[in-house]
């Protein structure tokens, strides 16, 4: 009995045995067919993580340095993603697409471009000094010692009439002698120059008046201060031998100040006596004086290649001190309005100057410009770039190094119809800084116009030195945004008169 029982038993545990494993293997297969359902991507998904994929990495500061993976470049930087985007294509020459992921690790920045009014602005450093026109330098009139020196360090302050110093001169103690042998002969003639000699060795009347009363010859004159303001230079101390052309020291007055700026040779022309200037100093850094162009200076420094240029301030405080450092903003009129691009937005590469232009499509591309004045609010643009036009202004280094492999660095523009007129006319006025002619113009009879006296604006490639008033021309204009550019201009010659009507004629509207 008891070993059919252990055998039922044993029966009943295998049986238990394999039904539970045939259970768990069921269940596993169930639980990871289920989780399989939720970790296989869909075909669009698998599509949106193909395309989200980086086409290659490139090294930041050179792209031509790719690989498949990320890594390190030669530099020792992070290679940088580079992405295809679904849906953006551009058909400019050289245009590169750049995720808006890799834009904003590159950190790119865009401005529009703007036309705004260009003044002949010049920025620069100069020094303050003493006004020299009131800077007076000390010199003795005769040989002798210094017996005593009131004066004891530059700087130091003075008044009119103050004691400098006391000099012993057997030549001045000559001179009173002279004056007091005349004085008893009571000659008259001799006692005039005797007396004038004195004053003109800068002994004071009072003292030569003392001389005559007394009698008593003074072996140590005293000569005093002969204007108020602050000692300059000192090169005196007790005990100096002085003769007439020592410099003693200067005295140099604070009420009025000078402060000399200089010039870049690139600059001179935007520079003229009377222009209003701004003056700043570190000291107060709050605080502006105003003030204008006093001189202009001749010559230019041989050594810097700058002209030096003079503002007279009041200094009514005192608060501007001789050999402060001081920033000069000179102002000057409005010349012309300007295509105005941001400083840090040219790419200068020494043979082409370009920025990076942002085109409709959201692409990017380097394109060539053609630089002018400087300003306060940025560069001009001569050429290359349109108002409105958006352009990067930071991180467009690697944007530009892609797109200059391919790029014509020309703008992609569109044919657009130009209203042109060849006429004949005389020169009134020619203004070569602001390149515009005032011309008295003959009739335009296919646009029904009658002749007028008008302003044209030249174009550049115009040579303006080879016209002068009074001379008659015959010149092609275009119609620019309602300005008139003349395009061409020769001189009128009798052959050329009888073909006025022909040649003004052949300037019908035609495209550019």
């Amino acid at each position: 009995m008891e070993t059919r029982s252990r055998r039922a038993w044993s029966a009943l545990f295998d049986t238990r045995f394999i039904v539970g494993g045939l259970f768990g293997l069921v269940s596993a297969f169930i639980l990871a067919w289920t989780l399989s359902l939720f970790s296989l991507p869909t075909q669009e998904e698998s599509s949106e993580t193909d395309a989200n994929q980086p086409l290659y990495w490139v090294a930041p500061m050179d792209p031509s340095y790719r690989r498949d993976g990320p890594g390190k470049s030669p530099m020792g930087m992070d290679l940088v993603p580079v992405y295809e985007e679904q849906g953006q294509v551009s058909s400019a020459v050289g245009s590169v697409v750049v995720s808006s992921q890799v834009q904003q690790n590159l950190g790119v920045k865009t401005e529009i471009v703007k036309t705004m009014p260009m003044y002949t602005t010049v920025d620069t450093i100069g020094y303050i000094g003493f006004d020299e026109d009131s800077l007076v330098h000390i010199h003795p009139r005769l040989e002798g010692w210094i017996e005593k020196l009131f004066i004891k360090a530059e700087g130091d302050p003075v008044t009119q009439g103050e004691a400098l110093y006391t000099l012993y001169s057997p030549q001045l103690v000559n001179a009173q002698e002279e004056f007091l042998i005349a004085n008893r002969r009571q000659n008259a003639a001799l006692l005039r120059a005797s007396r004038a000699r004195l004053s003109a060795l800068q002994m004071r009347e009072r003292d030569i008046d003392k001389l005559a009363k007394t009698g008593d010859v003074q072996q140590f004159v005293t000569f005093y201060a002969p204007q108020s303001g602050v000692v300059n230079s000192l090169q005196i101390r007790e005990g100096f031998y002085v003769k007439p052309d020592t410099t003693m020291m200067s005295i140099g007055q604070l009420d009025n100040i000078w402060v000399e700026a200089d010039i870049y040779e690139n600059e001179i022309a935007n520079v003229q006596e009377g222009m209003p200037v701004s003056i700043a100093v570190d000291a107060f850094p709050t605080r502006r004086w105003q003030g204008q162009v006093d001189y202009v200076y001749p010559a230019l420094d041989p050594d810097t290649r700058t002209l030096k240029v003079r503002v007279s301030l009041t200094n009514e405080e005192d608060m501007l001190k001789p050999n402060m450092f001081a920033r000069l903003t000179i102002h000057g009129n409005k010349i012309r309005t300007g295509l105005i691009a941001p400083f840090n937005a040219i790419i200068r590469t020494g043979k082409q100057n370009r920025v990076v232009v942002r085109l409709e499509d959201g692409s990017f591309k380097s394109v060539a410009v053609s630089l002018g004045k400087n300003t306060r609010h940025g560069i001009e643009i001569i050429d290359g770039l349109y108002e409105g036009d958006e352009i990067v202004v930071s991180g467009q280094f690697l944007i530009d190094s892609e797109s200059s492999l391919s790029s014509d660095f020309k703008r992609f523009e569109e044919v657009v119809e130009v209203q042109s007129a060849t006429v004949t006319g005389t020169i009134n006025r020619i203004d070569s800084g602001a390149r515009i002619m005032n011309i008295s113009r003959s009739e335009i009879e296919k646009w029904n116009r009658p002749a007028a006296t008008m302003d044209f604006t030249v174009d550049r490639d115009v040579l303006m030195s080879d016209f002068r008033v009074g001379q008659s021309v015959m010149f092609t204009f275009d119609i620019r945004d309602g300005d008139f550019v003349i395009v061409a201009m020769h001189e009128m010659t009798e052959h050329r008169m009888h073909d006025t009507n022909i040649e003004a004629d052949k300037g019908d509207s035609h495209d550019h």
